[in-house]
C-alpha cells in the first residue's frame, strides 16, 4: 500500500430542515389552529481516531464528505428527522488543519478520539411557535440554517517509540530490516527510503517496541530540502532517537561533518526535539579492517564530544544490534515507569511532546504560508493589464 501523510478534503455538513407552515384541517373541528412541525437538524461530521489505518491514501481518491440534511417539519406538529452524522476514521497521528485560516484545529492522538470538525445546520421553526393570543393563524416559519464548510488538511506523523535520524544511505533501513519484520527497500545509492516505515522490534512475547525509519537528511534540510522539512515532523513523536552514522562513507566524506550537519538541522527544525534523549550509533564497522575499528569509532566520538550512550554495530550483519535494541527496551519500560509513579516526569514529558508539536505546526503553517504566497505570484489568469501595449477591440 502507498503510503501518503498528507492530503486535503472538504467536509460539508448538513443543513437544518425548514419549519412548516401548516394548518389543522380535519372534519367537525370548526377552528384549526397552526401545526407546523420543527425541521431537523443538520448532520456533523466527526473525526475518529482509527489505529487501523496507517496512511491517507483514501483521501487522495475521495475529497469530499457530507452528512446528511435534516428533513424539513410536517402537518400535525410532526418535526423532520435529524440527519445522520458523518464519522470519518484517520489514522491515529493526524493533524488536522484549515486551510483557510492555516489554524491547527485538532490533533487526533488516541484511539477513538473524536472531534467535530463541520458542525450541522441548526433546524427552522414551524408556525406552531409563534402563535399567541392576538396572532392565531401565523404564517410564520424559519428556515433551517445551513451546515458549516471547510476546506481540512491531514497531516499525519507516525506514531513510534524510537527514530532513526542520519544522513542519506547511514544505513537506517538496513537497521529496521535487521531487527523488525520491516522490508523497507535498500540499495547501495542515496533516498533509497522515500518514505517513513515502521517496524516493530520482537523481544518476548509481550515485549516490543515500534521502531521509525523516515528518510535520510541533508543539509538544509530544516528549511525544505530534500525531503527534510517534509519527513522531521515524524519524529516529534518518538521518545528516543538513534542518531545512525556512517563511519566508513562510499564518497569518504567526513563522519563528524556529517553528524554535526544532522544535529543542526535538528535544532533548526524544532529546539525541544534536539533536546530529545538521542544516541549515537555507528555503523558499517565492519567495512573497517579488525584493528582499525576501535580507533576510528573512539576518534568520532571524540571529535564530537559526545557524552551520552555509543553503540558501535553493523547493521548488516546485526552485530551488535541485539544490545542496542535491549537497551533501547530497557529505558523505554524505566521511561514509562517513571511516568506512571512520578507526576513530575509525567508533567515533563507532557510539556516535552507539547512544545515539540507546537515548533513542528509552526513549521508546518510557515510552509503552507510559502506555498500559499507562491501560489499566489504565479497567477496565471489573463489580463489585458499583463502587457504593456494598448488593445483595441475591433467593433
Amino acid at each position: 500500500m502507498q503510503f501518503v501523510d498528507e492530503a486535503s478534503i472538504i467536509v460539508e455538513a448538513g443543513n437544518g430542515g425548514n419549519g412548516c407552515l401548516s394548518f389543522r384541517r380535519e372534519k367537525y373541528v370548526p377552528k384549526g389552529g397552526p401545526d407546523g412541525g420543527d425541521g431537523g437538524h443538520g448532520g456533523t461530521v466527526y473525526l475518529i481516531g482509527d489505529d487501523a489505518l496507517n496512511t491517507l491514501i483514501d483521501f487522495k481518491y475521495q475529497r469530499f464528505y457530507k452528512a446528511q440534511n435534516g428533513q424539513p417539519g410536517m402537518g400535525r406538529q410532526m418535526s423532520g428527522r435529524a440527519g445522520e452524522d458523518l464519522h470519518v476514521k484517520v489514522p491515529v497521528g493526524t493533524t488536522v488543519i484549515d486551510e483557510d485560516t492555516l489554524e491547527v484545529i485538532a490533533d487526533v492522538t488516541e484511539i477513538g478520539q473524536v472531534v467535530p470538525v463541520a458542525q450541522g445546520g441548526r433546524r427552522g421553526l414551524g408556525n406552531i411557535h409563534f402563535k399567541s393570543s392576538t396572532n392565531r393563524a401565523p404564517r410564520r416559519t424559519t428556515p433551517g440554517t445551513e451546515g458549516e464548510r471547510r476546506n481540512l488538511r491531514f497531516e499525519m506523523k507516525v506514531m513510534a517509540d524510537v527514530g532513526l535520524l542520519g544522513m542519506p544511505n547511514a544505513g537506517k533501513s538496513t537497521l529496521i530490516r535487521s531487527v523488525s519484520a520491516a522490508k523497507p527497500k535498500v540499495a547501495n545509492y542515496p533516498f533509497t527510503t522515500l518514505v517513513p516505515n515502521l517496524g516493530v522490534v520482537q523481544l518476548g512475547l509481550h515485549e516490543h517496541f515500534v521502531m521509525a525509519d523516515v528518510p535520510g537528511l541533508i543539509e538544509g534540510a530544516s528549511d525544505g530540502a530534500g525531503l527534510g522539512l517534509r519527513f522531521l515532523k515524524h519524529l516529534t513523536r518518538t521518545r528516543l532517537l538513534f542518531h545512525v552514522v556512517d563511519v566508513a562513507p562510499f564518497d569518504e566524506s567526513d563522519p563528524v561533518e556529517a553528524a554535526e550537519a544532522i544535529i543542526h538541522e535538528l535544532g533548526e527544525f524544532s529546539p525541544a526535539l534536539a533536546e530529545l534523549p538521542r544516541w549515537l550509533v555507528l555503523n558499517k564497522l565492519d567495512l573497517l579492517p579488525a584493528e582499525e575499528r576501535e580507533a576510528v569509532a573512539d576518534k568520532i566520538v571524540r571529535r564530537l564530544g559526545w557524552e551520552g550512550p555509543v553503540f558501535r554495530i553493523s547493521a548488516i550483519s546485526s552485530d551488535g544490534t541485539d544490545a542496542l535494541v535491549q537497551a533501547a527496551h530497557r529505558w523505554l519500560t524505566e521511561q514509562r515507569r517513571l511516568e506512571n509513579e512520578d507526576e513530575e516526569a509525567a508533567e515533563r514529558a507532557r510539556e516535552m511532546r507539547v512544545r515539540m508539536e507546537d515548533e513542528a505546526v509552526a513549521r508546518t503553517e510557515a510552509r503552507l504560508g510559502r506555498k500559499r504566497k507562491r501560489d499566489d505570484e504565479d497567477d496565471d489568469d489573463f489580463d489585458d493589464d499583463d502587457f504593456d501595449v494598448e488593445v483595441e477591440y475591433a467593433p
